[in-house]
């Protein structure tokens, strides 16, 4: 059987206001290579209900904040989540909040 590039493959993020269809190889491998980790599927999973900083992150997984701090930056750049700053007692505080409530693939 001959394999062509004629199929197409989508990712489809969703939240309630807002749908995204992927179809981008290179997004595609971003967002794919963020979910191979268990860290950062744990870090999706932490954030799911509640955003929450790089130090109550990394306090409540037991990681260190540097490690927590490294995965948050592979997620973003997939755009699986959304990070603003807040000052906090101890300067600025980076905030990590899922940016889509839902995943999809499509063949």
């Amino acid at each position: 059987m001959e394999m062509t590039d004629n199929g197409i493959l989508d990712v489809c993020l969703i939240r309630k206001d807002e749908s995204i269809t992927i179809n981008s190889d290179e997004q595609i491998e971003d967002i794919v290579k963020a979910l191979s980790s268990e860290t950062r599927r744990k870090i999706l999973r932490y954030i799911q209900f509640q955003p929450a900083d790089v130090s109550k992150i990394a306090a409540d997984l037991e990681m260190t904040e540097a490690n927590i701090s490294a995965q948050i930056k592979k997620l973003e750049k997939a755009g699986l989540i959304k990070c603003e700053y807040s000052s906090g007692a101890h300067g600025v505080r980076k905030i990590s909040k899922l940016k889509f409530e839902e995943l999809c693939i499509k063949f």
